[in-house]
This record gives structure tokens, sequence and C-alpha cells, in this order.
């Protein structure tokens, strides 16, 4: 059965750091890539960071690159979100979402929700003002 579980999301003050985890089982990560989104109440899902070719390929979304960042753990089957100087708006569920490559896509489809067929349930980040 394939199962992708985030954890990690907690209550922080604006300028903390989390670390959020992702553990996929059921399921071999070559040839996929596994992003990172995040939905705020009453917006649109939107994605956050993608990393693919076993960890060697990363993309950011420009809201957060410089802040956040991706990385897997290959023996663990793990992927992580390290997210540092939070703000406000950085409130929202966060989701990992794994989709197998196809040499079509494009580094900026990485981050469009739609080509995921495999989500997890979400972790909720809420950063205090």
């Amino acid at each position: 059965q394939v199962q992708l579980a985030e954890s990690g999301g907690h209550l922080v003050q604006s300028g903390g750091s989390l670390r959020l985890s992702c553990a996929v089982s059921g399921l071999s990560l070559n040839g996929r890539t596994i992003a990172w989104f995040r939905q705020a109440p009453g917006k649109e899902r939107e994605g956050v960071a993608s990393i693919g070719r076993g960890g060697r390929r990363t993309f950011y979304a420009d809201s957060t690159r410089g802040r956040f960042t991706i990385s897997v753990d290959l023996v663990q089957n793990t992927f992580y979100l390290q997210l540092n100087d939070l703000k406000p708006e950085d409130t929202a569920v966060y989701f990992c979402a794994a989709v197998r490559d196809q040499a079509t896509f494009t580094e900026d489809l990485y981050l469009r929700a739609w080509i995921y067929p495999l989500w997890g349930q979400g972790t909720q980040v809420t950063v205090s003002s």
C-alpha cells in the first residue's frame, strides 16, 4: 500500500524554524519526484519545492527560495522540508506529493498540483506574529 505521511507541523512564532517530514512507503522513488505543497484557508494549493533524480534536482517557488530547503534521505525513504525565517503568511497545511517523472515535464511544472496523483494527508503549520 502506497503511503505518504507528513509530520512536523506545529505552532511557531514569526522568525522561527520547523522541519517537516514526509515518510514514503510502498513506492519506489526511482524515476519519481516528490514535492511539497501548501494550502492556506480560502486559497489554492501552492507548490513550495520539489526534489527528484535521487536528490540531485531541486526547484523552489519564488516565495520560498532562500528560506526553505528540501532534502531527502534515500535510505529512510523520507523527504524533508526545512522552513526557516517563518512568516505569518506561511501559515497553511503542508502536503507532500509524488509523481512519476515524464520527459515532457519542465521544472516549473513540478510545482503544479494537478500533475501529482499521490498525496499525503497534510500537516498544519501555524506562524504567529
